[in-house]
Formats: structure tokens, C-alpha cells, sequence
């Protein structure tokens, strides 16, 4: 089971530790901080989708904590980050046309209460059996850890997921993939646990999606609507909610005049990052011709 104060992390500095007591924030390997305007390193800032280029500015910041309030951080990254946008020439007549932000699930998750320290989940025997059955990648490990599969068991229920274990097996001598997602429903899919690579705390953390996505994507528009100016605030077309890594896109969150298909186009190539990038927050706007 799963305790419920997990991600409680006191704001007086102390900092939680793993069973072996090491520090798990891992500040050693954070890459220094990147320019405002630049990507990250390794990724491009421009990319074309549908015959136009496309600029999305990461950006980066301070790390999000359970009961943070999203939306106002969330708007105040970004209206910092369009006013330094509509000040330099490169972006000159950016916001005259349609513009979007774009937000990684994992600070949703956190901010809600929804991500756990592993140390907090006590994953059962059903957990620990059915993780070792789950194809791992370099890219996430899914639900191939005892962590993220007692979350699964928490929000599916057993039978359910042992239901999806067997229609899974029955799909691969098929030749048939996803068949386990499919039957267990309850977005599982976007479950996701610790990987060394992110920065804290999903570098020990297991999470669960975020709760009602499409809410926070409008919340956060109304208020960047109603925080900006001038061109930016008009011509603000949405805000996506997207589970990204280099393997592949989700859009959980939708509150824009495009369908979620584009911005995972948008994102193929994963600008936010794999690492501890820290920049889980991209202004997109598409490039005068």
C-alpha cells in the first residue's frame, strides 16, 4: 500500500534520503543552467511540423514540490519567458500568430500529491512477480519495477491487472503489443517510476498521471490570459499537459484549438530532455516564414 504523505517535503531545506541514507537529490551530475532562450543541449530549438518551423523555448526551473500551486508557477515561468521572447529580435512577430505552452505530466503529478518516494510504496508479492513479466527500456521503466506495479494495483485492481497480464501474453503470441494497457485502462500506461538520469524527485520517486489534465491545461490558459499583454495574450491558442520522452509522446492534458496529434508531432523529438534538464515547461510559437 501506499502511503499518502508521500512527497511531503519539508521547505525548511532538509532533504530526504534513501533506505541507504545518500542524499537523493544526486546534485553532482545536474547539467549547469542553459541560456533563457536556448535548447537544451543535444536538442534543437526548431522543428517542422505540417510545412512550418517551430521554435520551443524550454524552460527551465526551480523543482516542483507536492501542494506547489501549479498554475501560478506555471504562469509566472512562462510570462517571465515571453517577455524576454517578444524583447529579442530572433523571435520578432512570433506572437502575432497562434502560440502554446507546453507542460510535462511529472510537475502535475508532483504538484498534486500524485508522485511517491519508493521508500513510501510497500509493493505486495502480486507487484514484485508481475514487474519482472514488463519489457524494460533505457527510456523509462513503465511498470517494470515493484513500485509503479503496486500503484497500478492500487488504481486498477488486482484481478483487473491480472486480467490485462493475461490478455497480454495472449497478444504476444499473436503478434499483437498493447493488449495489457488496453485491459487495464485507469491511463496505467502513464505510470512511470525512478530513473537516475531525471532530477529529483523522479529520480526516486514513482508516480501516478495526473488527476483531470484537461482542467489544469485551461486553468493554466485563463490565467496566462489574463497575465498578459498586448500580442502574447491575444493571439495564446492553449496549453497541452504531455507525458514525453525520447521514446515516444502522449498528450494527457488538452485545452487548444489544435488536435493532441500536432504536439506530438511538436514534441518528437522530445525538447524537454531526458535528464536533469530541469525544463519541463516549452513556450511554442511557430516562426514568421
Amino acid at each position: 500500500m501506499v502511503n499518502l504523505t508521500a512527497h511531503t517535503s519539508s521547505t525548511s531545506g532538509d532533504e530526504p534520503e534513501s533506505s541507504d541514507g545518500a542524499l537523493a537529490r544526486g546534485r553532482d551530475d545536474v547539467p549547469p543552467p542553459k541560456a533563457p532562450l536556448a535548447p537544451n543541449e543535444g536538442k534543437s530549438l526548431m522543428v517542422e511540423v505540417e510545412g512550418a518551423y517551430w521554435a520551443r523555448v524550454p524552460i527551465r526551473t526551480d523543482l516542483f514540490r507536492r501542494g506547489d500551486d501549479l498554475v501560478d508557477k506555471v504562469a509566472a515561468y512562462v510570462t517571465k519567458t515571453v517577455a524576454l521572447m517578444a524583447s529579442d529580435a530572433s523571435f520578432t512577430g512570433a506572437f502575432l500568430e497562434p502560440w502554446y505552452v507546453v507542460v510535462s505530466e511529472k510537475i502535475v503529478a508532483i504538484s498534486q500529491g500524485r508522485s511517491y518516494f519508493t521508500w513510501e510504496i510497500n509493493p505486495g508479492r502480486a507487484a514484485r512477480l508481475l514487474s519482472k513479466m514488463v519489457r524494460r527500456t533505457p527510456y523509462g521503466i513503465g511498470l517494470g519495477s515493484p513500485w509503479t506495479m503496486q500503484l497500478a494495483i492500487n488504481e486498477a485492481g488486482l484481478p483487473r491487472i491480472l486480467l490485462a497480464a493475461a490478455a497480454s501474453v495472449v497478444g504476444k503470441m499473436l503478434g499483437r503489443r498493447g493488449w495489457f494497457y488496453v485491459v487495464a485502462g485507469h491511463r496505467v500506461n502513464a505510470i512511470d517510476g525512478p530513473t537516475p538520469y531525471s532530477a529529483f524527485p523522479s529520480n526516486v520517486s514513482a508516480k501516478l498521471p495526473p488527476a483531470e489534465p484537461d482542467k489544469v491545461a485551461a486553468r493554466i490558459t485563463q490565467a496566462l490570459r489574463s497575465q498578459l499583454d498586448g500580442d502574447a495574450a491575444r493571439t495564446l491558442s492553449g496549453t497541452v499537459i504531455i507525458d514525453s520522452n525520447d521514446l515516444g509522446r502522449e498528450v494527457l492534458g488538452h485545452d487548444s484549438d489544435r488536435l493532441p496529434r500536432f504536439f506530438c508531432e511538436l514534441f518528437r523529438d522530445n525538447p524537454f530532455g531526458q535528464g536533469r534538464q530541469q525544463t519541463p515547461i516549452a513556450v511554442c510559437v511557430r516562426m514568421p516564414s
